[in-house]
């Protein structure tokens, strides 16, 4: 016993005195509002996976709602938003099984598993800076899920549909707003690829990239426009957003973004 408490309160410093994986700082109009109440459930307590959550985070709650306002706040402008869903709760379940996370649900009440193995690779070297900060990174991405608007007319969740790289892409920018993926598009945390339409990194990338260099508040826009356009489409959001000019159209974009990362 004694053992773990020092291993916790060794993991906590380390923490607090790392700079690169601190949290971003969850805005002061954010700091009251309820993100939904959190039901945490530990299913394979007796994996190595289980064990190193919680001398890492020995209090689930506060740190799943605490990061889900990170997301918030960077989906939408303020609490005011008559966009935000109302997320009454969220069930956050460890669990030993094959792969990383996923959520499920819909609505008002969804749950995010996250695999206990995956936290046992993620711990690999006993590095706790390199655990929370993955394990951050993955519950955004999922929390982004629970948050994100959807897109009308423009087809269903399958690979390479314009919905899903919608939905994928705008979970992994907004894990790399938040901090847990490398903003550096030198970084091999971004894939290459030739087409947007990869999703997830490829995309989130992307959008990041839109971020910085056309519209500060370009995330947050283009989440809305899912609630804005009838038919949604990446070509019509990106013009909703930034204007109806050839220029910036999608694939003029992405041409745009390409040649600014060096890779035409």
């Amino acid at each position: 016993m004694l053992l773990l408490a020092l291993f916790a309160v060794g993991a906590q410093a380390q923490l607090k005195n790392n700079k690169y994986h601190e949290p971003i700082k969850v805005a002061k109009k954010w700091k009251k509002y309820n993100p939904g109440d959190v039901i945490f459930r530990d299913e394979s307590p007796e994996s190595g996976g289980s064990k190193i959550f919680h001398n890492i985070i020995p209090e689930p709650t506060p740190y799943i709602q605490e990061n889900a306002l990170r997301v918030l706040q960077t989906l939408y402008r303020s609490p005011k938003d008559k966009n935000v869903p109302k997320l009454n709760r969220i069930i956050y379940t460890l669990k030993e099984y094959d792969g990383v996370s996923e959520k499920y649900g819909h609505g008002d009440h969804v749950g995010i598993r996250y695999s206990t193995k995956w936290i046992e690779r993620s711990f690999a070297g006993n590095d706790t800076m390199k655990l929370d900060y993955e394990t951050r990174g993955v519950l955004y991405h999922e929390l982004t899920h629970a948050y994100q608007l959807e897109p009308k007319n423009c087809g269903e969740y399958s690979d390479g549909g314009e919905y899903w790289c919608f939905i994928e892409g705008m979970a992994d920018a907004v894990r790399l707003a938040c901090g847990c993926f490398e903003q550096d598009f030198q970084s091999k945390d971004r894939p290459r690829a030739e087409t947007w339409r990869k999703g997830y990194r490829v995309a989130g990338y992307f959008l990041w990239w839109i971020q910085q260099t056309k519209d500060k508040n370009f995330l947050r826009k283009f989440n809305r426009s899912a609630a804005e356009l009838d038919t949604w489409s990446w070509d019509a959001a990106m013009k909703h957003v930034l204007g109806d000019k050839p220029e910036n159209g999608v694939e003029a974009l992405w041409e745009e973004y390409r040649k600014a990362i060096g890779e035409k």
